[in-house]
């Protein structure tokens, strides 16, 4: 089974370059494209690891880490 990686950015180019480049190294990847979208898809998909633009509408990536912190 392969890893997945959750990949956050409100960049359309940025998440297709990164998923493109993960995929091909052998990673499912999984995208969101604002805070609120990366939060519930981390919740619910449980991924491996997660790259997360800081800048990002709705939740920024810092409160994204904050919030996913304190889940048990």
């Amino acid at each position: 089974m392969a890893q997945r990686i959750l990949v956050v950015d409100d960049e359309p180019h940025i998440v297709k370059l990164a998923s493109m480049i993960l995929q091909s190294a052998g990673y499912e990847v999984i995208t969101a494209a604002d805070g609120e979208e990366a939060l519930k898809k981390a919740r619910t998909e449980n991924p491996d690891l997660i790259i997360t633009d800081l800048i990002l509408p709705k939740l920024d990536g810092w409160r994204v880490c904050q919030k996913l912190k304190t889940d048990e």
